[in-house]
């Protein structure tokens, strides 16, 4: 078997060719099967597996002035992007005006005008700021999916799941202001759309849905993470409500099924609400995608008070 040269700590776990070159190391070093080869002209030391993989292996090709945008941007934001991602899903790559977009597989550039984005700098790697990653994917997006997404933007949740550092991430008034300077471009008619329905203080994108299959079904509009008070004691936050007839409505995620100290406190707190007149009504994903009964459920509970 042929002996490999070693290569420099120095170029990392990922690197370029022309930056394995320039350390000394010979062209057809970097042609060996131990390396990896994640996109033209990068090397890495192990297969890229997940989405942090991929965005950390294409650093090293990536040019002055160039930054990750639509797509890959909303997902490094942590904002909920309504497709799981795959490897195939290719790299969102912004660039200058008067740059050249890159062309290459499993990358998708375009161009972006001065002054639309912002830097920010995440995880060590330049990034558009979070209102211009909603933009820049709002061409794939349906009204509701942006909803959901400028829920995200908007909320100070600290338990909100996944989202970057900051909250919130944007104001309703810095993304209407934006969406103005931006006027019209691919998506825009969604954001529009979407921006008078959104809200604040969301703790999950399955709250927002929730409350958009209430609203779209003809149910008022429910009060969101409303706190319920007894004897000068909080009982808790109920997710969405109608205080005027004492419902509360509860999305149950998988976290709360799992993690048995949520369990026993979601079932105690239930009994607390229900010892106060509350009607308190569960849901999970099964519920969003068959909402008959929930749906049924509320109305029943609306005509009994």
């Amino acid at each position: 078997m042929r002996h490999r040269v070693p290569l420099p700590r120095r170029l990392g776990d990922r690197f370029s060719v022309r930056s394995a070159e320039a350390a000394g190391i010979r062209p057809g070093r970097c042609s060996t099967p131990d390396l990896h080869r994640p996109f033209r002209g990068v090397r890495s030391l192990e297969t890229p597996a997940t989405f942090d993989d991929f965005v950390r292996c294409y650093l090293p090709r990536l040019k002055p002035g160039q930054r990750f945008g639509g797509v890959t941007a909303a997902r490094d934001w942590g904002l909920p992007i309504p497709f799981e991602w795959k490897a195939s899903e290719p790299l969102d790559i912004v660039v200058p005006p008067s740059g050249a977009a890159p062309k290459t597989s499993g990358v998708r550039g375009r161009r972006l005008r001065d002054g639309r984005a912002e830097t920010r700098t995440l995880r060590g790697r330049p990034v558009i700021d979070p209102v211009a990653a909603l933009f820049t994917c709002a061409d794939i997006l349906t009204t509701s999916q942006a909803i959901v997404m400028i829920d995200a933007l908007l909320t100070t949740a600290s338990n909100y799941p996944d989202l970057g550092p900051g909250r919130p991430l944007a104001s309703h008034e810095e993304i209407s202001r934006r969406l103005a300077e931006w006027g019209r471009f691919p998506g825009s008619g969604t954001i529009r759309a979407a921006l008078p329905r959104a809200r604040e203080r969301v703790e999950s994108p399955k709250e927002t849905e929730t409350r958009l299959l209430l609203l779209d079904n003809g149910l008022p509009e429910p009060v969101i993470q409303y706190e319920v008070w007894a004897g000068g004691e909080l009982l808790g936050r109920t997710d969405l409500a109608y205080p005027e007839w004492k419902i509360a409505i509860e999305y149950e995620g998988d976290g709360h099924r799992t993690d048995k100290d949520q369990w026993r406190k979601d079932i105690q707190r239930q009994r607390q609400l229900e010892g106060e007149g509350w009607i308190v009504i569960r849901l999970t994903q099964a519920d969003l995608k068959e909402p008959k009964l929930l749906l049924a459920s509320i109305h029943e509970a609306i005509a009994a008070r």
